[in-house]
């Protein structure tokens, strides 16, 4: 009850901000200023945007199939939104510790396409239709390469528990785990015991480096997963209006968009898991200064809640804003392009990758 209190308190807080930020973010690259007006900045604009959304009237089409067309962006947030159920905050804070935490994360985050299509389907518009159709022909495709790269990190990590894989990369490991020990790019005839030295040595990317190549086709997957540019195809203004969501107003809108930016601070959480540490410090301690024991706090203790909180939080938004910048800097792909990229580039690249990983677990770990 608690983690579930606090992640929608959270995230609340964040659509209002990433909203202003991407804003901001997107005003700063075209050379203007954005929203300037309401508050210090524009900073109470989402705020009075949010407020406007919440009075406008709920317009449902008349030839609408009202069954379809009513719940359809309540599946796609509450979906999204139940992938939060299974994220470790800290060492000791977050959703259930659940042994097969990453197969529900995929499973139920999954069930978005039915919400999309069901908004397309429903509103018996052309142009929600070619959307709904292009978002999850374009899912579909990508939920491919990205559960791949799952795949590769539960090998390496021989667990499906989240909260598992993010201990497996900090320096506490040995205190959960007798015995346990990392090798600087898992190569054990170079005797560079990393456990102890801990911060960024110890992620999966330096662990085992073909995670990086992993971390990209992940990280390109996502955007695709999100609708994000330059994967925005299902929601192409020049030719769709909004696509999936265009018959749509008021709360239900603002339900489409919680989906999508949820969807952005999910996947970004999930990656800074699986490659960039979890809530472990990237600080390494070097020689008799403790940098990686001082900026994580001991497991269970109030400095261990607030320093993982704090590192876990500060990824995700990194990658968040990463997001952001690349949506606003590269032009949107063809509908060929994307499938192209999906099924001739990244899904053989990740079979590979699986492969690799399995060598990599047998001969090098």
């Amino acid at each position: 009850m608690y983690a579930f209190l606090f992640f929608l308190t959270f995230f609340l807080i964040y659509m209002v901000f990433v909203v202003y930020a991407e804003r901001k973010i997107s005003a700063f690259i075209q050379d203007r200023f954005g929203p300037m007006e309401v508050g210090y900045y524009g900073i109470l604009q989402t705020i009075a945007d949010l407020l406007k959304l919440v009075q406008k009237e709920d317009i449902v089409p008349l030839a609408a199939d009202k069954k379809l067309f009513k719940p359809g962006p309540v599946i796609i947030f509450t979906s999204v939104f139940a992938g939060f159920a299974v994220l470790p905050l800290t060492s000791d804070f977050g959703g259930a510790a659940a042994d097969i935490g990453i197969f529900y994360l995929l499973a139920i985050v999954s069930l978005d396409v039915i919400g999309i299509l069901m908004s397309g389907w429903g509103s018996n518009s052309k142009y929600a239709l070619f959307g709904a159709m292009r978002s999850v022909a374009q899912i579909i495709s990508y939920e491919i390469p990205l559960g791949l790269m799952v795949v590769c990190v539960v090998m390496i990590s021989q667990t499906l528990n989240l909260q598992e894989i993010s201990y497996q990369q900090g320096i506490w490991w040995n205190t959960v785990n007798s015995g346990a020990e990392n090798y600087l790019f898992g190569i054990k005839a170079l005797g560079i015991n990393t456990t102890n030295i801990g911060g960024i040595l110890t992620w999966n990317i330096f662990r085992a480096p073909i995670f990086l190549i992993g971390f990209v086709i992940f990280f390109i997957a996502s955007l695709a997963e999100s609708n994000r540019g330059p994967f925005d195809i299902p929601e192409a203004e020049s030719e769709l209006v909004g696509g999936f969501h265009t018959e749509y107003s008021g709360l239900r809108w603002s339900f489409v968009m919680m989906g999508e930016y949820g969807m952005m601070l999910l996947v970004s959480f999930l990656a800074a898991i699986l490659f960039l540490g979890g809530w472990n410090t990237p600080l390494p301690n070097i020689g008799s200064v403790v940098l990686a024991e001082w900026t994580s706090g001991e497991p269970g203790t109030i400095a261990g809640h607030i320093w993982g909180a704090f590192w876990m939080i500060s990824k995700a938004f990194l990658l968040v804003g990463l997001q952001i910048w690349i949506r606003w800097t590269y032009p949107r792909l063809r509908l060929d392009q994307l499938m192209n990229l999906s099924w001739k580039y990244l899904t053989p690249a990740s079979i590979i990758l699986v492969l690799l990983s399995a060598i990599w677990r047998l001969f090098m770990i």
